[in-house]
């Protein structure tokens, strides 16, 4: 299809009330699937709910058939439950289809794979994301169509050498339809990342030393978010280090390393339910 044929569209304004709503049913949605299951990674897609839905709601275009020119690329492939929550909500992925996760004959698995509904990689090998992103990018700009490519990224893979590699490419073949996230949540796995690597920051200004520009946002206001992307000067590929909260929305859950990979038990998710519904 061809960028003359592609009328799709974008919003100048985001329904920040809205946002919130969805992403505390998002939220919701994970929890109750995480009952199913021996474990998820919870606390991963809770880092980056507002910054997903953000990318599916107010960023990428949709044509009126709601398919959209713009691709979503999932590097940080442990955080996937937000995205098969989000593509649950928009009707590409089935009900049935999330509560089968991780489970004998389900479709879905810890990470993402491609040829799955709405899914355009297989992720979760970490550091190969935005390498993918590129090949994308110079893709859709050979083939003008003007597709914009949106990827997540986690701070831990950012320390790839192949993640810095992809960088470089970026800049130099001038990518400006790259716009990436960087999940900030200082944790990688079970550390904290200014501890464990303290030199990796300041981190956005190693991206404008790439030849990137950078931006760096609360990674849980949907406001800033859309505003980060929607106010880029534009010419190159833009770096959004977003920061965030490991586990935000539910308080036990913040900050604390365990809740990178676990299921609430009963009691547990009961008061998980209680937060999340008192903040509707």
């Amino acid at each position: 299809m061809s960028g003359t044929d592609v009328m799709a569209t974008r919003s100048n304004s985001f329904d920040v009330g809205a946002a919130r709503e969805r992403c505390r049913r998002f939220r919701r949605r994970i929890l109750d699937i995480s009952q199913q299951v021996s474990a998820l990674h919870i606390g991963s897609a809770y880092s980056c709910t507002e910054i997903v839905d953000g990318i599916y709601f107010g960023l990428m275009r949709r044509n009126p058939d709601g398919s959209s020119p713009d691709t979503f690329l999932m590097s940080k492939g442990h955080g996937c439950m937000i995205q098969y929550v989000i593509l649950e909500d928009l009707g590409i992925l089935g009900r049935a289809e999330l509560d089968a996760y991780c489970t004998p004959g389900g479709r879905l698995g810890v990470h993402p794979d491609y040829g799955n509904p709405g899914i355009a990689a297989a992720t979760g090998s970490l550091g190969h994301g935005l390498s993918m992103a590129c090949g994308m990018a110079l893709a859709e700009r050979g083939r003008r169509t003007g597709g914009m490519i949106y990827t997540v990224l986690s701070d831990g893979e950012v320390q790839e050498g192949s993640t810095w590699e992809a960088t470089m490419m970026a800049s130099s073949l001038r990518l400006d339809n790259i716009v990436a996230f960087m999940d900030n949540n200082d944790f990688q796995s079970l550390g904290r990342t200014s501890e464990t690597h303290p030199s990796f920051y300041p981190v956005a200004e190693k991206f404008r030393a790439f030849g990137w520009e950078a931006v760096e946002v609360e990674g849980h206001d949907s406001r800033a978010i859309f505003d980060a992307v929607a106010g880029r000067t534009g010419g190159k590929p833009l770096m959004v280090v977003a920061k965030t909260t490991k586990g935000k929305g539910v308080s036990y859950m913040e900050n604390v390393p365990i809740w990178h990979y676990r299921s609430p038990n009963k009691d547990e998710y009961q008061r998980a339910v209680r937060e999340l519904e008192a903040a509707s």
